[in-house]
Protein backbone atom coordinates (compact mmCIF):
# COMPACT_ATOMS: atom_id res chain seq x y z
CA UNK A 1 0.00 0.00 0.00
CA UNK A 2 1.39 3.67 -0.69
CA UNK A 3 1.56 6.24 2.15
CA UNK A 4 -1.46 7.93 0.70
CA UNK A 5 -4.03 5.22 1.80
CA UNK A 6 -1.78 4.34 4.95
CA UNK A 7 -2.74 7.78 5.87
CA UNK A 8 -6.37 6.82 5.18
CA UNK A 9 -6.81 4.02 7.44
CA UNK A 10 -4.82 5.93 9.97
CA UNK A 11 -7.44 8.65 9.49
CA UNK A 12 -10.38 6.40 9.86
CA UNK A 13 -9.01 4.73 12.87
CA UNK A 14 -8.38 8.33 14.76
CA UNK A 15 -12.22 9.21 13.81
CA UNK A 16 -13.83 5.49 14.88
CA UNK A 17 -11.79 6.25 18.40
CA UNK A 18 -13.05 10.27 18.49
CA UNK A 19 -16.59 8.78 17.99
CA UNK A 20 -16.10 6.04 20.55
CA UNK A 21 -15.12 8.63 23.05
CA UNK A 22 -17.88 10.53 22.68
CA UNK A 23 -20.16 7.94 22.43
CA UNK A 24 -18.76 6.81 25.76
CA UNK A 25 -20.24 10.20 27.05
CA UNK A 26 -23.66 8.83 26.48
CA UNK A 27 -24.15 5.23 27.76
CA UNK A 28 -27.84 5.16 26.97
CA UNK A 29 -26.84 4.80 23.30
CA UNK A 30 -25.62 2.45 20.82
CA UNK A 31 -22.61 1.80 20.74
CA UNK A 32 -22.15 -0.77 17.72
CA UNK A 33 -21.46 1.70 14.82
CA UNK A 34 -17.84 2.52 16.30
CA UNK A 35 -16.55 -1.17 17.14
CA UNK A 36 -15.25 -2.16 13.48
CA UNK A 37 -15.99 -5.59 11.70
CA UNK A 38 -15.54 -7.63 15.22
CA UNK A 39 -17.39 -9.76 17.59
CA UNK A 40 -19.57 -7.63 19.15
CA UNK A 41 -23.16 -7.41 21.38
CA UNK A 42 -25.22 -4.54 22.74
CA UNK A 43 -28.31 -5.14 25.04
CA UNK A 44 -30.91 -2.92 26.63
CA UNK A 45 -32.39 -4.35 29.99
CA UNK A 46 -35.52 -2.81 30.70
CA UNK A 47 -37.54 -4.19 34.11
CA UNK A 48 -40.84 -3.55 34.74
CA UNK A 49 -42.97 -4.75 37.99
CA UNK A 50 -46.42 -4.14 38.88
CA UNK A 51 -48.04 -2.42 41.60
CA UNK A 52 -49.01 -5.35 43.10
CA UNK A 53 -45.41 -6.97 42.34
CA UNK A 54 -47.83 -10.17 40.99
CA UNK A 55 -46.27 -9.08 37.39
CA UNK A 56 -42.80 -8.95 37.15
CA UNK A 57 -41.22 -8.55 33.37
CA UNK A 58 -37.87 -7.97 31.62
CA UNK A 59 -37.62 -7.33 27.83
CA UNK A 60 -34.15 -7.10 26.32
CA UNK A 61 -33.74 -5.69 22.98
CA UNK A 62 -30.29 -5.67 20.74
CA UNK A 63 -28.14 -6.69 18.67
CA UNK A 64 -25.22 -9.26 17.96
CA UNK A 65 -22.68 -9.00 15.43
CA UNK A 66 -20.74 -11.90 14.63
CA UNK A 67 -17.96 -10.85 12.80
CA UNK A 68 -16.29 -11.78 9.89
CA UNK A 69 -17.74 -15.08 8.63
CA UNK A 70 -20.24 -15.10 11.39
CA UNK A 71 -24.10 -13.92 11.05
CA UNK A 72 -25.55 -11.17 12.67
CA UNK A 73 -29.10 -10.89 14.22
CA UNK A 74 -30.69 -8.85 16.29
CA UNK A 75 -33.34 -9.84 18.90
CA UNK A 76 -35.60 -9.14 21.82
CA UNK A 77 -35.51 -11.68 24.22
CA UNK A 78 -38.40 -11.37 27.49
CA UNK A 79 -38.27 -12.98 30.89
CA UNK A 80 -41.75 -13.74 32.61
CA UNK A 81 -40.46 -13.47 36.61
CA UNK A 82 -43.68 -14.90 37.84
CA UNK A 83 -43.73 -18.26 36.02
CA UNK A 84 -39.81 -18.75 34.82
CA UNK A 85 -41.16 -18.71 31.14
CA UNK A 86 -38.19 -17.21 29.06
CA UNK A 87 -37.81 -16.57 25.07
CA UNK A 88 -35.80 -15.58 22.61
CA UNK A 89 -37.00 -13.74 19.06
CA UNK A 90 -34.86 -13.45 16.55
CA UNK A 91 -34.38 -10.80 13.70
CA UNK A 92 -32.63 -10.17 10.93
CA UNK A 93 -30.11 -7.10 11.68
CA UNK A 94 -31.56 -5.05 9.53
CA UNK A 95 -34.69 -5.07 11.49
CA UNK A 96 -32.03 -3.25 14.45
CA UNK A 97 -31.85 0.65 14.48
CA UNK A 98 -31.17 2.71 17.42
CA UNK A 99 -29.73 6.18 18.31
CA UNK A 100 -26.48 6.70 19.33
CA UNK A 101 -27.08 9.11 21.67
CA UNK A 102 -30.15 8.45 23.96
CA UNK A 103 -32.42 5.32 24.50
CA UNK A 104 -34.53 4.76 21.29
CA UNK A 105 -34.51 1.31 19.74
CA UNK A 106 -36.48 -0.15 17.39
CA UNK A 107 -36.15 -3.86 16.27
CA UNK A 108 -38.80 -4.55 13.95
CA UNK A 109 -41.97 -3.16 15.04
CA UNK A 110 -41.00 -3.42 18.70
CA UNK A 111 -40.00 0.34 19.86
CA UNK A 112 -38.16 1.05 23.19
CA UNK A 113 -37.25 4.76 24.25
CA UNK A 114 -36.98 6.54 27.14
CA UNK A 115 -41.10 7.37 27.19
CA UNK A 116 -41.45 3.73 27.30
CA UNK A 117 -42.09 0.33 25.62
CA UNK A 118 -44.34 -0.96 22.67
CA UNK A 119 -44.28 -4.89 21.51
CA UNK A 120 -46.11 -7.22 19.88
CA UNK A 121 -44.15 -10.31 19.32
CA UNK A 122 -44.44 -12.80 17.03
CA UNK A 123 -47.96 -14.85 17.71
CA UNK A 124 -49.35 -12.28 20.45
CA UNK A 125 -46.89 -13.52 23.03
CA UNK A 126 -46.39 -10.46 24.07
CA UNK A 127 -48.24 -7.44 22.84
CA UNK A 128 -48.83 -3.96 24.55
CA UNK A 129 -47.43 -0.52 25.84
CA UNK A 130 -45.98 0.66 28.72
CA UNK A 131 -45.44 4.23 29.40
CA UNK A 132 -42.76 5.62 31.83
CA UNK A 133 -44.48 8.00 33.57
CA UNK A 134 -41.93 10.07 35.34
CA UNK A 135 -38.04 10.72 33.96
CA UNK A 136 -35.65 8.32 34.06
CA UNK A 137 -32.96 8.63 36.84
CA UNK A 138 -29.58 7.45 35.59
CA UNK A 139 -26.13 7.45 36.91
CA UNK A 140 -24.37 10.34 36.71
CA UNK A 141 -21.75 11.02 33.90
CA UNK A 142 -19.57 13.45 34.23
CA UNK A 143 -15.76 14.36 32.26
CA UNK A 144 -14.02 12.38 34.50
CA UNK A 145 -16.22 9.38 35.31
CA UNK A 146 -18.75 8.44 32.33
CA UNK A 147 -21.52 6.45 34.51
CA UNK A 148 -21.61 3.44 36.58
CA UNK A 149 -18.01 1.75 35.34
CA UNK A 150 -16.31 5.42 36.23
CA UNK A 151 -12.64 5.56 34.45
CA UNK A 152 -13.04 2.22 33.50
CA UNK A 153 -15.46 3.40 31.23
CA UNK A 154 -12.76 5.28 29.31
CA UNK A 155 -10.66 2.36 28.86
CA UNK A 156 -10.80 0.75 25.05
CA UNK A 157 -10.25 -2.72 25.83
CA UNK A 158 -12.30 -3.96 28.28
CA UNK A 159 -14.74 -6.91 27.52
CA UNK A 160 -17.96 -5.75 28.78
CA UNK A 161 -18.95 -1.78 29.53
CA UNK A 162 -22.34 -1.61 31.52
CA UNK A 163 -24.24 1.07 31.11
CA UNK A 164 -27.38 2.43 34.01
CA UNK A 165 -30.06 4.01 32.60
CA UNK A 166 -32.57 4.50 35.65
CA UNK A 167 -32.64 3.54 39.27
CA UNK A 168 -36.23 3.69 39.26
CA UNK A 169 -38.86 5.24 37.14
CA UNK A 170 -42.95 5.27 37.28
CA UNK A 171 -45.22 3.10 34.98
CA UNK A 172 -48.41 3.00 33.01
CA UNK A 173 -49.87 0.64 31.09
CA UNK A 174 -51.35 -2.89 30.00
CA UNK A 175 -49.48 -5.84 28.25
CA UNK A 176 -50.59 -9.14 26.86
CA UNK A 177 -49.10 -12.38 27.60
CA UNK A 178 -50.97 -14.86 26.06
CA UNK A 179 -54.06 -15.02 27.93
CA UNK A 180 -52.99 -13.24 30.80
CA UNK A 181 -53.82 -8.77 30.83
CA UNK A 182 -50.37 -7.40 32.91
CA UNK A 183 -51.14 -3.91 34.00
CA UNK A 184 -48.89 -1.61 35.08
CA UNK A 185 -50.76 1.12 36.12
CA UNK A 186 -48.75 2.52 39.23
CA UNK A 187 -45.79 -0.14 38.86
CA UNK A 188 -42.75 0.59 38.95
CA UNK A 189 -39.60 0.47 36.03
CA UNK A 190 -36.04 -0.09 35.92
CA UNK A 191 -33.22 0.18 33.22
CA UNK A 192 -29.71 -0.91 32.24
CA UNK A 193 -27.67 -1.83 29.43
CA UNK A 194 -24.57 -3.64 28.02
CA UNK A 195 -22.32 -3.86 25.56
CA UNK A 196 -19.07 -5.40 24.11
CA UNK A 197 -17.35 -8.98 23.71
CA UNK A 198 -18.67 -11.02 25.67
CA UNK A 199 -20.23 -11.23 29.27
CA UNK A 200 -17.75 -11.84 31.94
CA UNK A 201 -17.01 -16.05 32.99
CA UNK A 202 -18.28 -15.52 36.12
CA UNK A 203 -20.34 -12.87 37.84
CA UNK A 204 -22.83 -11.97 40.12
CA UNK A 205 -25.60 -9.46 39.31
CA UNK A 206 -28.47 -8.02 41.47
CA UNK A 207 -30.96 -5.25 41.44
CA UNK A 208 -34.20 -4.24 43.17
CA UNK A 209 -36.28 -0.96 43.63
CA UNK A 210 -38.85 -2.57 45.64
CA UNK A 211 -38.16 -1.48 49.47
CA UNK A 212 -40.39 -0.45 52.05
CA UNK A 213 -38.98 3.00 51.61
CA UNK A 214 -40.09 4.85 48.08
CA UNK A 215 -37.16 5.92 45.96
CA UNK A 216 -34.45 3.09 47.58
CA UNK A 217 -32.65 1.12 44.67
CA UNK A 218 -30.00 -1.15 44.62
CA UNK A 219 -27.40 -2.15 42.17
CA UNK A 220 -24.79 -4.81 42.69
CA UNK A 221 -22.59 -6.73 40.56
CA UNK A 222 -18.96 -8.41 40.81
CA UNK A 223 -17.34 -10.41 37.89
CA UNK A 224 -14.04 -11.67 37.24
CA UNK A 225 -12.26 -9.14 34.68
CA UNK A 226 -10.14 -9.58 32.08
CA UNK A 227 -6.97 -7.69 32.23
CA UNK A 228 -3.93 -8.15 29.38
CA UNK A 229 -2.49 -11.50 30.40
CA UNK A 230 -4.28 -11.45 34.34
CA UNK A 231 -7.55 -10.77 35.87
CA UNK A 232 -9.23 -9.74 38.75
CA UNK A 233 -12.17 -9.56 40.49
CA UNK A 234 -13.86 -5.95 40.04
CA UNK A 235 -17.33 -4.78 41.67
CA UNK A 236 -19.89 -1.93 41.23
CA UNK A 237 -22.26 -1.41 44.13
CA UNK A 238 -24.75 1.82 44.10
CA UNK A 239 -27.52 2.38 46.74
CA UNK A 240 -29.56 5.02 46.03
CA UNK A 241 -31.28 6.66 49.16
CA UNK A 242 -34.13 9.33 48.23
CA UNK A 243 -33.85 12.47 50.93
CA UNK A 244 -32.85 16.28 50.72
CA UNK A 245 -31.28 18.15 47.02
CA UNK A 246 -31.75 14.59 45.52
CA UNK A 247 -30.97 12.07 48.00
CA UNK A 248 -27.80 10.30 48.11
CA UNK A 249 -25.93 7.86 45.92
CA UNK A 250 -23.45 5.80 48.13
CA UNK A 251 -20.76 3.97 45.42
CA UNK A 252 -18.73 1.11 46.51
CA UNK A 253 -16.93 -0.15 43.09
CA UNK A 254 -13.14 -1.09 42.41
CA UNK A 255 -12.46 2.25 41.57
CA UNK A 256 -13.58 4.22 44.76
CA UNK A 257 -11.24 2.26 46.90
CA UNK A 258 -14.07 0.08 47.92
CA UNK A 259 -12.74 -3.28 49.41
CA UNK A 260 -14.83 -7.02 49.41
CA UNK A 261 -14.46 -8.44 53.10
CA UNK A 262 -16.90 -11.37 52.73
CA UNK A 263 -18.30 -13.56 49.54
CA UNK A 264 -19.71 -16.23 50.02
CA UNK A 265 -21.99 -18.07 47.30
CA UNK A 266 -23.83 -21.13 48.12
CA UNK A 267 -27.64 -22.43 46.47
CA UNK A 268 -29.34 -20.71 48.96
CA UNK A 269 -27.54 -17.33 49.43
CA UNK A 270 -25.17 -14.53 48.52
CA UNK A 271 -23.59 -13.20 51.43
CA UNK A 272 -21.44 -10.22 50.18
CA UNK A 273 -19.98 -7.24 52.95
CA UNK A 274 -17.86 -4.75 51.11
CA UNK A 275 -15.65 -1.58 52.94
CA UNK A 276 -15.40 1.79 51.87
CA UNK A 277 -11.88 3.81 51.82
CA UNK A 278 -13.02 5.40 54.50
CA UNK A 279 -14.50 2.80 56.54
CA UNK A 280 -18.58 2.29 55.66
CA UNK A 281 -19.90 -1.19 55.78
CA UNK A 282 -22.46 -2.10 53.26
CA UNK A 283 -23.77 -5.87 53.66
CA UNK A 284 -26.12 -7.15 51.17
CA UNK A 285 -27.40 -11.07 51.44
CA UNK A 286 -29.47 -12.06 48.19
CA UNK A 287 -31.86 -15.10 48.72
CA UNK A 288 -31.53 -17.03 45.47
CA UNK A 289 -34.87 -18.50 44.17
CA UNK A 290 -35.67 -20.52 40.50
CA UNK A 291 -36.10 -18.29 37.58
CA UNK A 292 -35.65 -18.57 34.15
CA UNK A 293 -32.82 -18.97 31.40
CA UNK A 294 -31.88 -15.85 29.46
CA UNK A 295 -29.59 -16.13 26.15
CA UNK A 296 -26.30 -14.08 27.03
CA UNK A 297 -23.22 -13.11 24.52
CA UNK A 298 -19.98 -14.73 24.24
CA UNK A 299 -17.25 -13.94 21.37
CA UNK A 300 -19.21 -16.12 18.49
CA UNK A 301 -23.08 -16.06 19.54
CA UNK A 302 -25.73 -15.23 21.46
CA UNK A 303 -26.40 -18.52 22.93
CA UNK A 304 -25.04 -18.81 26.44
CA UNK A 305 -27.59 -19.74 28.60
CA UNK A 306 -28.27 -17.76 31.98
CA UNK A 307 -30.48 -18.26 34.87
CA UNK A 308 -31.99 -15.28 35.86
CA UNK A 309 -34.87 -14.73 38.77
CA UNK A 310 -37.03 -11.85 39.03
CA UNK A 311 -38.17 -13.47 42.55
CA UNK A 312 -34.97 -12.53 44.66
CA UNK A 313 -35.05 -11.03 48.27
CA UNK A 314 -32.07 -8.82 48.77
CA UNK A 315 -31.91 -7.68 52.52
CA UNK A 316 -29.32 -4.67 52.88
CA UNK A 317 -27.56 -2.99 55.69
CA UNK A 318 -25.64 0.34 55.20
CA UNK A 319 -23.22 1.19 58.82
CA UNK A 320 -21.47 3.78 59.25
CA UNK A 321 -17.68 4.11 60.81
CA UNK A 322 -18.97 4.49 63.57
CA UNK A 323 -21.31 1.51 63.78
CA UNK A 324 -24.48 4.09 63.70
CA UNK A 325 -27.14 1.53 61.18
CA UNK A 326 -27.57 4.32 58.16
CA UNK A 327 -29.98 2.37 56.19
CA UNK A 328 -31.88 -0.93 56.93
CA UNK A 329 -34.32 -2.72 54.40
CA UNK A 330 -34.93 -5.56 52.25
CA UNK A 331 -36.12 -5.10 48.71
CA UNK A 332 -38.62 -7.94 46.62
CA UNK A 333 -39.00 -8.36 43.09
CA UNK A 334 -35.43 -8.54 42.63
CA UNK A 335 -33.26 -9.49 39.83
CA UNK A 336 -30.28 -11.86 40.36
CA UNK A 337 -27.98 -13.75 38.23
CA UNK A 338 -25.51 -15.70 39.56
CA UNK A 339 -23.07 -17.67 37.01
CA UNK A 340 -19.85 -19.30 36.00
CA UNK A 341 -17.10 -20.34 38.13
CA UNK A 342 -18.25 -18.85 41.61
CA UNK A 343 -15.30 -20.79 43.12
CA UNK A 344 -12.50 -18.92 41.45
CA UNK A 345 -14.30 -15.45 41.67
CA UNK A 346 -14.88 -15.84 45.62
CA UNK A 347 -10.92 -16.62 46.00
CA UNK A 348 -10.00 -14.20 43.61
CA UNK A 349 -8.29 -10.81 44.15
CA UNK A 350 -10.04 -7.63 44.30
CA UNK A 351 -7.19 -5.85 41.89
CA UNK A 352 -4.78 -6.74 39.67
Amino acid sequence: MGIGSGMTRSAHAVTRTARTLAATRHPAGYHGDYQGNVGFFEGWYVKLVSADREHRIAVIPGIFKGGEGRSDEAFVQVLDGATGESWYERYPATNFSADTQRFNVAVAAQRFSDRGIAVDLPGSRLKGTVRFTTPLDPWPVTPTSPGIMGPYGWVPVMECYHGHLSFDHGLEGTLTLGDRELNFDGGRGYLEKDWGRAFPSAYVWMQTNHFDTPGVSLLASIATIPWGKRSFRGFIVGLRIPGRNGGALHRFATYTGASTDQLEIDDAYVTWTLRSKTGRLLKIRAERRGGGLLHAPVRTEMHRRVEETLDARIHVELIAPDGRVQFEGTGEAAGLEVHGDLDALMAMADRV
